[in-house]
């Protein structure tokens, strides 16, 4: 079965560039019939918090992103440091002893000497009582995966045929010498033992890849396929952060963003599909295909959120919307009736609230402009029940008795029922204001 998995480091909000990998994930799993794992990167104590792994959860689920399975790279260590000792005993890895320090000044050397900075692997060269020596005056070494430094080839997803020299990379870091494991070999161990058929991340992971397979393979694991899609930016060109908080799926929310509105720029922007209104996340993973990606930076533009926001919450019907509504205090049998009416004047869900209370009153303030009009239009009002029709049959009655038209009838009238200059059509509100309440608001 198809497998993906999503693993953030809970380090701070998830911004949009997250939820576009997360996306990709699981709507490819989902087009497939596929698994799609929530893998929680918390191995580095500083800087995870309980409440960044809270929100990440918080935000995939107002996305819609549902995961078979949630698991937590910190409840795994032991199960790392098994794996370790198995690449120890094959003769896979070897400890290396130079602090950071040390490194430092080796990569500026070479680099003065116009050389790329990769690791010397001077620490293949010492002798045991070298190595005894060094821990003895309290050294600790760290752990690093021997490179076969042969050509890596893969087939990308995205980018097609592709390929590393593992001889022009240093033999990557697995353990640190205080026991803290890496991403790269606690995600390889993960993707292993969770089955992952398939790893699908942005493409500045490329880099990490021929050094991954090589790390499938010294654990004895088959490669999952890879694919890397190209990276969307913020408008300024800048690089996402989940640091910075700028662009956060949090700060969509407290918008007031139609979760369908961001899943959809997040997932077709950088695409040749055009970013358009969705209905379901069903017909979004309809139209994922990784074929479809770019291969150039994307810049995003946060308004494309607010504009299908607007458009999406058009065509809503009521029992998309019910229970926020209620949430609302928006109830009973008015309530449909009312939603098909002002739907089509919001810029946000919550703003239904307002017109709600234009509805049931009191208003806050009705700035009556033509008194004469207004008592003339009163005495008119027809009898109840009203449609939609009515709303036509009275102002033409109140034009033909007061001479007013245009303007200087529709706005001294709506200013009367509503207490605003523009709104939802009044021949939908009439019948929801209702007779005893009209006639109050025109006294």
């Amino acid at each position: 079965m198809l497998t993906v998995r999503f693993a953030p480091s809970p380090t701070g909000y998830l911004h949009i560039g997250n939820a576009r990998t997360a996306l990709w994930n699981y709507l490819v799993a989902k087009k497939a019939g596929g698994r799609f794992i929530l893998r929680l990167d918390d191995t580095d104590i500083e800087r995870s918090r309980a409440e960044y792994a809270e929100a990440i959860e918080e935000d995939l689920a107002w996305l819609g992103i549902e995961w078979n399975l949630l698991e937590r790279q910190s409840a795994r260590v032991a199960r790392y440091a098994d794996k370790l000792a198995a690449l120890k005993a094959a003769g896979l890895v070897y400890p290396a002893y130079e602090t950071p320090e040390e490194l430092d000044r080796k990569r500026k050397r070479q680099q003065a000497r116009g050389l790329p900075p990769v690791y010397d692997r001077a620490s293949l060269k010492l002798t045991a009582e070298e190595k005894a020596a060094l821990e003895a005056k309290g050294r600790r070494p760290h752990w690093r995966l021997k490179l076969s430094g042969t050509v890596v080839e893969w087939f990308d997803g995205a980018r097609g045929p592709s390929h590393i020299d593992t001889s022009s990379l240093s033999d990557p870091v697995l353990v640190r010498e205080d026991g803290t494991v890496l991403y790269t070999f606690a995600s390889v161990v993960d993707d292993a033992d969770m089955g992952v058929t398939d790893v699908i991340r942005g493409e500045d992971h490329v880099a990490n890849t021929a050094v991954q397979i090589e790390l499938f393979r010294a654990l004895g694991a088959e490669p999952p396929r890879f694919a890397h899609h190209n990276l969307i930016v913020a408008a300024s060109g800048e690089a996402m952060s989940k640091r910075t908080g700028a662009l956060s799926i949090r700060s969509f929310r407290a918008d007031g963003a139609e979760p369908l509105a961001v899943a959809a720029v997040a997932v077709l922007t950088g695409t040749s599909e055009p970013v358009h209104a969705i209905e379901s996340l069903d017909e979004l993973a309809g139209l994922v295909d990784l074929s479809k990606l770019s291969r150039a930076l994307t810049k995003f533009d946060p308004a494309e959120i607010g504009h299908l926001t607007v458009r999406m919450l058009h065509s809503k019907p009521f029992s998309a919307v019910a229970d926020h509504l209620a949430g609302l205090g928006i109830t009973g049998p008015k309530a449909e009736p009312f939603w098909l009416a002002v739907r089509g004047n919001l810029t946000g869900l919550d703003e239904a609230a307002l017109w709600w209370q234009v509805i049931t009153g009191p208003l806050q303030s009705t700035p009556h402009t033509d008194a004469a009009l207004l008592s003339t239009a009163r005495s008119l009002l027809p009898p109840e029940p009203w449609d939609e029709t009515t709303w036509g049959l009275w102002t033409k009655a109140v034009q033909a008795a007061t001479g007013a038209k245009g303007r200087g009838l529709f706005l001294p009238l709506r200013l009367a029922l509503t207490g605003q200059e523009h709104g939802p059509e009044l021949k939908t509100l009439l019948p929801l204001i209702g007779h005893a309440e009209v006639s109050g608001r025109l006294s």
